[in-house]
Order: structure tokens, then sequence, then C-alpha cells
């Protein structure tokens, strides 16, 4: 799977439990955006999470 090119968020293991405690092994996906960025001068595309995706330079 995918992770962000700047923090290194990626997908995580986890429990869903259920009203009746059942337990259910499932994961949590961080929200993942392909963008063309520029990173260290040269233009990328890098999977980026929504929360860097504020703060990476973009090229249109």
């Amino acid at each position: 799977m995918a992770k962000c090119a700047l923090c290194g968020k990626h997908t995580i293991a986890g429990r869903s439990i259920s009203h009746s405690h059942k337990v259910n092994k499932r994961w949590f996906k961080a929200n993942l955006h392909k963008v063309r960025a520029r990173i260290n001068g040269k233009v990328a595309r890098v999977y980026v999470c929504t929360k860097c995706l504020r703060r990476v330079e973009k090229v249109v």
C-alpha cells in the first residue's frame, strides 16, 4: 500500500467492535491523493495525505 511521501503516514491494522462486543480485524487507511509536486527542485508524482496537501508546493 502507498504511504505519504512527506510524513510517512500509511495503512495500520486495528479492530472494529460491534455493539455486542464482537471483534473483527480491519484496516485504517490514510487519506492519500496522488499529486504533481515539486520536491527538492524536481517535479514528481507522489502520494500525499490530506494534512500534508496544504503544505506541499503543487505544480499545475
